[in-house]
């Protein structure tokens, strides 16, 4: 099955080195915007980019439309003018639903997923939806690719801008919590690098808790609280300060600003 990539930047970069590590180079190509770019992904990937994205198109059973969203209007022609009811378009572009994909591709089958960026180390979480047409045979080829950077979770497309903000923002979220924490390290002597060290560590950690005892979070963090202790009195400080108001008013703009996006006719 022959895979092509629109776009390789901090999502299909990574996206597209996982299809190589699991289809095999051969079996793989890919196109964007700036020829040296192109050159310099060839070279390190062994993988041939494609001067001319119709024929690209023409010649996968698989396109993957990494790119932003305000710039998809530019590649959907190629695509409309490419497109086949075999070929499946699978987009990682935020806020840009199915039916959407469907009216400026004139695809049939689409896959709608929304990857992060832990990716680049094979620790992505990835969710995905598809429409009605896809086959469960081409579903297992899907998950092979996402699988390769990470893991997936598969739900209802009417959740996937939900999940943007649960996963595909929300490591932007993370590292400001841990720019913070480790800025509040530093002003009581901690160096620096250290800091990094110790809050990367230690949220590192705290997810692998949450994830591998399935306990709640809620309940993970009384276990740290003494009564009394340092902890609490932190945990008191950031409840009174409003963090928690603070990260559901994020998720809150980027639900609202996804949802959006696909009113603009990109």
């Amino acid at each position: 099955m022959k895979i092509s990539f629109i776009g390789a930047g901090n999502m299909g970069y990574p996206l597209l080195k996982g299809a190589v590590a699991a289809f095999g180079a051969a079996n793989v190509t890919f196109q964007t915007k700036r020829r040296e770019h192109e050159e310099a992904l060839s070279l390190e990937l062994g993988v041939p980019y494609a001067p001319r994205m119709l024929e690209m198109v023409m010649q996968s059973d698989i396109i993957v439309l990494a790119v932003k969203p305000q710039y998809a209007a530019e590649v959907y022609p190629d695509l409309k003018l490419a497109m086949s009811k075999e070929k499946i378009i699978v987009s990682v572009m935020a806020g840009v639903t199915v039916d959407e994909l469907k009216q400026r591709t004139g695809a049939v089958k689409i896959v709608r997923a929304m990857p992060n960026t832990p990716a680049r180390l094979n620790e992505g979480m990835t969710c995905i939806s598809y429409s009605d047409a896809v086959t469960e045979v081409e579903k297992e080829v899907v998950r092979k690719l996402f699988l390769s950077v990470g893991k997936i979770e598969e739900i209802p497309e009417k959740l996937m801008n939900a999940a943007i903000c649960a996963n595909g923002s929300s490591p932007a979220f993370v590292y400001m919590f841990m720019e913070a924490l480790a800025d509040g390290a530093v002003k009581y002597g901690i160096p620096r690098d250290l800091a990094y060290r110790l809050v990367g560590q230690t949220v590192l950690g705290s997810a692998k808790m949450l994830l591998e005892t399935g306990e709640h979070p809620g309940s993970l963090k009384d276990a740290v609280c003494s009564p009394g202790g340092t902890t609490i009195a932190g945990v008191a400080a950031l409840e009174e300060h409003g963090l928690r108001n603070a990260v559901l008013k994020s998720v809150d703009a980027c639900y609202e600003k996804a949802e959006n996006m696909n009113k603009k006719n990109y």
